[in-house]
């Protein structure tokens, strides 16, 4: 299948033959495989194989410890990658009680797939101008709708239209997100209807940056004058740091870098200003590929991240491989291993609803 793709060989013609439905992106189901046996036996080896299974069971401790509030921050292309199940099942299993994320994942491609919409195999061998033209995007190897996409940005503006108009968080939002596929019969298996049902709240810090965007900035341009809706990042702000201050404990389990690492990471500065007795986080994970000599965020160490006050260094660890690759190992062993009899529902909605 793949060298039909490259370019000069057999070049397709039609958007159909692009989007083959035989080629869909299929998403892991870390419930048909165990991976406990393999992470133990790589935790008596050495190097990077010694150094996932420390994560692995760093995140199992965060599961096991009761009160501890679990946060998983979303970066990149995952969904579109085939890794939507694994954190519905995360969330559906208790091993999540908050996620912070970039847009894309939450609604070019969650909420997107919960519209009926697909992702599809593809290459990065191929004719760009060719997929211009058919109006297919490129996600390095996968390809999406433009089309479709397009419906995805149309909708989120009508939900903007039928919402009272002020300000929310990103949180809010979602949760309006969630409600809209429950009472449309949509996206069952999507994490933004998983989490509305749950009560679990998804933050987006930069919603503005992905199909929510050109929905807003559509609402906003056509009512001009009139009160619109609008997203308050500092409400965001807030709302998350008032998890951490309900928590007794937290971890974060860190998918990529970026905006979600950071914001996560910074509520333990945010709450020390509310209050004095604040805890840093406790658990910390991070599976990367960036390198921490540029002074980028993404690649910033959690020992770097210790001298800000917002990572204890007990039970830290940087795993450095691609997130495709390392995350369905750790969640497969975690979802095997750990024990979440003592885990409840948080429901963290319903009280920042509620205040």
């Amino acid at each position: 299948m793949f060298f039909k793709f490259l370019i000069g060989e057999n070049k397709l013609a039609t958007k159909e033959q692009y989007l083959d439905k035989n080629q869909m992106v299929e998403h892991i189901d870390i419930t048909k495989f165990n991976t406990v046996d393999m992470v133990e036996a790589m935790g008596k080896t050495a190097f990077s194989a010694r150094t996932l299974y420390r994560a692995a069971d760093i995140y199992r401790m965060m599961i096991e410890e009761k009160g501890c509030t679990n946060i998983l921050t979303i970066a990149g292309s995952l969904v579109s990658a085939g890794m939507r199940k694994i954190i519905v099942d995360l969330m559906k299993n208790r091993m999540i009680d908050c996620i912070v994320s970039n847009g894309a994942n939450i609604v070019d491609q969650d909420f997107f797939e919960g519209l009926g919409f697909r992702h599809y195999q593809g290459s990065p061998f191929v004719d760009n101008h060719e997929l211009q033209e058919l109006m297919i995007d490129r996600i390095y190897d996968t390809y999406i709708d433009e089309e479709e996409l397009r419906v995805c940005d149309e909708t989120i503006e009508e939900l903007c239209n039928s919402l009272e108009p002020r300000p929310y968080s990103s949180r809010e939002f979602i949760e309006e997100m969630g409600k809209w596929l429950v009472l449309n019969e949509k996206g069952e298996d999507s994490i933004v209807r998983t989490a509305y049902e749950m009560g679990i709240p998804i933050f987006v810090p930069a919603f503005s940056d992905c199909s929510a965007g050109f929905g807003f900035v559509s609402h906003q341009f056509k009512n001009a004058g009139k009160p619109v809706v609008s997203i308050d990042s500092a409400k965001d702000f807030l709302e998350l740091t008032k998890i951490k201050l309900q928590s007794d404990e937290t971890g974060i389990f860190m998918l990529s870098g970026g905006v979600p690492k950071n914001f996560t990471q910074d509520i333990v500065v945010a709450a020390e200003m509310l209050t004095e007795d604040v805890k840093m986080h406790k658990y910390a994970i991070q599976i990367t590929v960036a390198d921490e000599r540029d002074g980028a965020l993404s690649g910033s160490t959690l020992k770097e991240a210790h001298t800000w006050g917002k990572v204890k260094l007990t039970y830290e660890q940087m795993v450095y491989g691609e997130v495709t690759v390392i995350f369905p190992i750790i969640a497969s062993y975690a979802y095997h291993k750990a024990d979440r009899s003592k885990r409840e529902d948080r429901r963290f909605n319903d009280m920042l609803d509620n205040e």
